[in-house]
């Protein structure tokens, strides 16, 4: 016979004492894995990659003429910054939203960076 009592109990504290920032990032983490997303901290220059988080922050970025939306994306463990060239607003990409984004992640100015990725808008949950 297992005693999951003890299971309970430690989830139960560490639910009480811990963070609320980290217990987020827990859960961001935890759901990228869910639906076979890349960790962020995983993620390696080249790699086509799929990738689930939360924007923490979006921007129009207007570099010469060419204007770009940034995004970044958080997953709990890393940030990864989507970037739209040629866009100055995508409906839905804002701050607070969950997103899950596919492309190939690039390095720039030593961030992680997916350049025009896909993305699919997720529902809050």
């Amino acid at each position: 016979m297992t005693n999951t009592g003890g299971g309970y109990w430690r989830r139960l504290v560490r639910r009480l004492t811990t963070d609320v920032s980290e217990l987020d990032a827990d859960d961001l983490s935890r759901k990228a894995v869910e639906v076979g997303a890349v960790r962020a901290c995983d993620c390696q220059s080249g790699q086509e990659v799929t990738v689930l988080g939360r924007l923490r922050s979006v921007e129009l970025c207007p570099r010469d003429a060419a204007a770009t939306l940034e995004a970044e994306l958080y997953d709990g463990t890393e940030g990864v910054t989507l970037v739209w060239l040629g866009r100055r607003r995508i409906a839905g990409i804002e701050p607070g939203r969950t997103v899950k984004a596919r492309g190939r992640i690039a390095v720039r100015d030593g961030r992680k960076v997916l350049y025009n990725p896909y993305y699919e808008l997720q529902n809050a949950s």
